[in-house]
């Protein structure tokens, strides 16, 4: 079962920039191998990921099979009002992920 890390402050003061960081446990394997008996192993990757805040899309990143097991991001963003981020990931063969946050913006 995937397994989601993020990490947002719970407090910031209005206007500061902060940092998300985010984890995704995932093989993320590029369907470039193959078995000992010479079958493909088949492509199973994280192809996109997106950060909403308060339902407002803020951060988007599409991945690729050059991007390594348990995929980590960073990013940066303006501290402007108390709310949620909401975050998902999304992967071949159905693969969807989400995981929250909430700030608290003074």
């Amino acid at each position: 079962m995937p397994a989601a890390l993020v990490n947002v402050p719970p407090k910031a003061k209005r206007g500061t920039v902060i940092e998300i960081k985010t984890l995704m446990s995932h093989v993320m394997e590029p369907g470039y191998r193959h078995t000992a008996a010479g079958e493909v192993v088949p492509r199973d990757i994280i192809t996109g990921f997106t950060c909403k805040f308060n339902g407002t899309e803020i951060f988007r990143a599409d991945l690729y099979p050059a991007i390594a097991a348990n995929p980590f991001l960073s990013f940066f963003t303006t501290a402007s009002e108390s709310g949620k981020f909401e975050f998902e990931w999304i992967g071949d063969n159905g693969f969807v992920a989400t995981a929250s946050a909430a700030i608290t913006v003074e």
